[in-house]
This record gives structure tokens, C-alpha cells and sequence, in this order.
């Protein structure tokens, strides 16, 4: 039975309000899709390795406490941005507190190859064209600041909640599901979008919560991708009550 405020279950909608949702519902699951692939080549790189591990959390997180950002760039997100032997050079030099006595003649021509076509100054990135800000990088990698860890905790608190507030919306007209399972599940992503996002700030502290923040993402993404293929079901192939 639906809410008396949606009285109108999924599967007797107006075809005009089905083409609505479908829209919505067909744009935000390319948008989880594109989500997934962005987390994949940035945190999932962040050891080297193509793949999302506990490693990648904690580096992003709560840094590489052994090497310099610099170094975790270049073995991580960055491996594929410059030809190993290159990497290998910059990163002895970030090792050796990045002299400026080198930059000039060596190391100064590899980033103006390789870097500043994306690290300038026109971009959100860290300015390389100006040695100050690359020595930055080549201090011990503390992982995300808590000043950027704050703005993206905000923005997908705020953002994916819209989300799946409107999901929900949808999803509360779908019929043959008993109430107290239809408000777990629309109650879930909520709940694990929280927890990944707390998990972020205690993983920045202590490398042991990185479980949490997968557990946080997977429960979130599972809970909403039933709600989407339900709801889109539910509208197109389960009959509406003239048709039974």
C-alpha cells in the first residue's frame, strides 16, 4: 500500500510522470556509473595499482606517512602521467628535500614536459611552475588536508543527499514490498553515506577506519541501485490495477 501523500503507485503513473522519473532515474544511474569510474582512476590509483583496496584509502586519507606527496602522486594517480625513468629522477630529488641547486638544469625541463600542461596557473591544481609549490609537495605525505577534507565532505553531504531524497520520492510508490523493508531501504543510503563520510575525518586520524569508508561506499551504492532498477520496473513491466 502507498503513502496516502503518493497514492498513485509506480505502476498506475501517467505516462508522462513515468518518462519523468525514467529520465531522472536513467541520468543519476550513468551519473553512480561515472562516479565509480572517477573514485577508480583517482583513490584507486593512489598505491599504483588499478583497483580499489584499503591501501588506497589510507594513502588518500591519511597519507603515506614514509615518502613525500610528491612521490605518492608520481606511484599513484600520476603513474601513467610521465615515463618511469622520469619519476624516478623527481622522486630522488623530492627524497633529497627537492634542492633548488637541481631545478634548473635537471628537473625543471621534466615538469615543464610532463606537468604543467595541467598543473598551472590557470588550473584548480597546485601551481608547478613556480618551485615553491612543488617543494610543498615534497614534504611528507600527510594524505588530504582538513581544509579540502572539509569541502568534499560538505559537498557530498549535501549533493548525493538530494540525490537520493528524490530516489526516494520515486522509490515509496513501489508496490508488494512491506513497509518496514521499503523504509530500511530508503533510509540506508542515507545511513551509509554518513558513515563514509565520518570514516573519512577517523581514517585521516587513524589508518585502521579505511574499512569503514568502503563499507560506507558499497552500502550506499547496493541500497540505491535496488531502489533504481525497482522503481524502473515497477513502472514499465509490472501491470497497473486496470490491467489485472
Amino acid at each position: 500500500m502507498t503513502s496516502k501523500i503518493f497514492k498513485t503507485a509506480l505502476p498506475d503513473l501517467p505516462l508522462s510522470e513515468k518518462l519523468l522519473y525514467t529520465g531522472y532515474l536513467l541520468t543519476i544511474g550513468l551519473g553512480l556509473l561515472m562516479a565509480g569510474a572517477q573514485i577508480l582512476l583517482t583513490h584507486g590509483m593512489a598505491d599504483g595499482k588499478l583497483g580499489l583496496s584499503v591501501d588506497d584509502i589510507v594513502y588518500s586519507y591519511h597519507g603515506n606517512r614514509k615518502g613525500t606527496t610528491l612521490e605518492a602522486k608520481l606511484n599513484g594517480s600520476m603513474k601513467n602521467n610521465a615515463p618511469a625513468p622520469v619519476r624516478l629522477e623527481i622522486i630522488k630529488w623530492a627524497r633529497k628535500g627537492a634542492p633548488e641547486s637541481e631545478w634548473n638544469d635537471k628537473i625543471k625541463p621534466y615538469f615543464e614536459r610532463y606537468c604543467v600542461m595541467c598543473h598551472n596557473a590557470q588550473s584548480a591544481l597546485p601551481d608547478f611552475t613556480k618551485l615553491e609549490n612543488i617543494q610543498k609537495q615534497a614534504q611528507p605525505d600527510q594524505g588530504v588536508s582538513f581544509t579540502a577534507l572539509t569541502r568534499v565532505s560538505h559537498i557530498h553531504l549535501f549533493g548525493i543527499s538530494f540525490i537520493f531524497m528524490l530516489m526516494g520520492l520515486i522509490f515509496v510508490r513501489a508496490v508488494g514490498i512491506p513497509e518496514i523493508i521499503k523504509g530500511l531501504l530508503l533510509i540506508t543510503p542515507f545511513a551509509f553515506l554518513i558513515l563514509d563520510v565520518i570514516s573519512w575525518w577517523l581514517t585521516k586520524i587513524w589508518p585502521g577506519f579505511a574499512w569503514v569508508t568502503i563499507i560506507g561506499g558499497f552500502g550506499y551504492t547496493l541500497a540505491s541501485t535496488y531502489m533504481l532498477f525497482t522503481s524502473l520496473y515497477q513502472m514499465w513491466f509490472l501491470k497497473s490495477d486496470s490491467e489485472r
